[in-house]
């Protein structure tokens, strides 16, 4: 019977799961597009360069929205359960609700297994792509254009005035352009009409005017001034940049985000040792110096002071000058020991940053297993099932745990905190309110809690 049920639970929690999940993905998708789409359209960019910066990006998304869509299922299957009756069935039937929970409980350990992986093997790899795709989308500059009866500036070196505007056919009229590309010229060139285009590989920018003049001043010599009339000119001006390019995934450098646990660790360990080399020179020099500075020299300082304040009238600066050294002496003390104290804590930094990262990796995927024990026993208490009730106990939860990660985050960053708890603060606390909501609908009370309370009087 219980072969029956478990796959019927299983098929209970796809579809929900599935809504949950996509619901999530959606949401971060529209922030990310409103975040980002000025700097997406506008520029000439192939549709197809956008699909791939949309799916590199939909990676961490949907480490983000598993948990989210097991909790939503949980709830969902769990509570449809109870409202038709079935949990109490199989209560009556010899069952319990760890048992019925089972088949979720396994199914949430292997998603989490599998989040893992992708959050270690898939997600450092697309976090690389996206960033630099938006990199290269970045650096191109939007497609020349010209608004009539204004100067246009984009090009180095040159300014050019359009009158008039033809969109349609690309014809200007009354042009007027300021060219001061040259090192020992400057022109200003005038025509009637004329055409801009591109390269075919958008390299360089060709303009081509028609019945006008040439005005050049040579710089340096205020009577070299030269006048030309043409029918027919073309100008080539150089547009780097105005076509998009893809960089060389092998020369970018790897941010916390973009690197495998592996990678990550061998950092922490760098990190650290550097950081106890300068602990180490720090409390060598102290130590070396400890006796000197304090006791074998006091005498000569008081001594000196002595001098400086008895005797330099009379010229006898050599105690004086005794104590000058020792003070600077203790000067370069200090400095070397503050470099040291700030390396120490800069790299003890950087480690925390990147362990941080670390137990990132495996806090998020383990809250899939983790929710499982909350929305399970939550669906049984609601007794509902129904998306209102699922939907906004669900939100509850992820803002919760959302927030615990990311001031977790920020606090372990400032060194406030140790990684370690930063990230698994929120699972911690949802996988102890789970086990004892999941106790109580077992046993139907907290009558277990006696155990504990036997355990303390024995």
């Amino acid at each position: 019977m219980f072969k029956l049920f478990d796959r019927y639970v299983l098929r209970a929690h796809i579809a929900p799961f599935l809504f949950g999940f996509c619901t999530v993905i959606f949401l971060f998708l529209m922030q990310f597009l409103m975040k980002f789409l000025d700097k997406l359209v506008g520029k000439g960019i192939d549709e197809w360069v956008i699909l791939q910066l949309i799916v590199f990006n939909i990676a961490w998304m949907v480490v983000l929205a598993a948990p989210m869509g097991v909790l939503f299922s949980t709830l969902m299957a769990f509570g449809n359960l109870s409202s038709n009756h079935e949990v109490t069935i199989i209560k009556a039937s010899g069952g319990s609700l760890i048992r019925m929970m089972l088949p979720s409980i396994i199914a949430g350990a292997v998603l989490s297994y599998v989040l893992f992986w992708f959050n270690d093997q898939v997600l450092p790899e697309t976090n690389l792509q996206a960033k630099t795709l938006m990199g290269d989308i970045s650096r191109t500059k939007p497609t020349f254009a010209l608004e009539p009866g204004q100067f246009s500036t984009e090009m180095e070196g040159y300014t050019i005035l359009s009158r008039q505007v033809d969109s349609a056919s690309g014809l200007l009229r009354g042009v007027t352009i300021y060219d001061m590309s040259g090192v020992s010229s400057r022109n200003i060139i005038s025509a009637d009409s004329g055409t801009l285009n591109f390269s075919a590989d958008y390299s360089k920018m060709i303009l081509k005017l028609k019945h006008g003049e040439i005005h050049q001043l040579i710089a340096g010599r205020v009577d070299n001034y030269k006048v030309i009339d043409f029918n027919d000119y073309e100008i080539t001006m150089n547009a780097s940049g105005f076509n998009f390019q893809r960089s060389d995934l092998d020369g970018t450098s790897r941010g916390d985000r973009e690197m495998k646990i592996a990678d990550m660790q061998k950092i922490v360990d760098e990190s650290m040792s550097y950081s106890k080399q300068a602990a180490d020179r720090k409390n060598s020099v102290l130590k070396s110096h400890y006796d000197y500075v304090l006791y074998d020299k006091v005498e000569d300082i008081v001594g000196a002071k002595e001098a400086v304040s008895t005797d330099y009238s009379y010229g006898d600066s050599s105690k004086a000058s005794k104590l000058a050294r020792i003070s600077q002496r203790l000067n370069f003390l200090k400095n070397s020991m503050l470099s040291d104290a700030y390396q120490e804590r800069d790299y003890k930094l950087r480690a925390t940053q990147y362990e941080v990262e670390i137990h990132k990796k495996y806090a998020i995927p383990f809250a899939c297993f983790i929710f499982i024990f909350v929305g399970c026993p939550l669906g049984v208490i609601t007794r509902r099932g129904n998306f209102g009730a699922s939907a906004a106990i669900s939100l509850g939860f992820y803002i919760f745990y959302w927030a615990c990660l990311i001031g977790g985050e920020k606090l372990a960053d400032r060194g406030i905190i140790d990684p370690m708890l930063s990230m698994w603060a929120g699972n911690i606390i949802i996988g102890v309110l789970g086990i004892i909501l999941t106790l109580k609908i077992n046993y139907e009370s907290l009558e277990f809690l006696k155990i504990t309370r036997w355990a303390k009087k024995s």
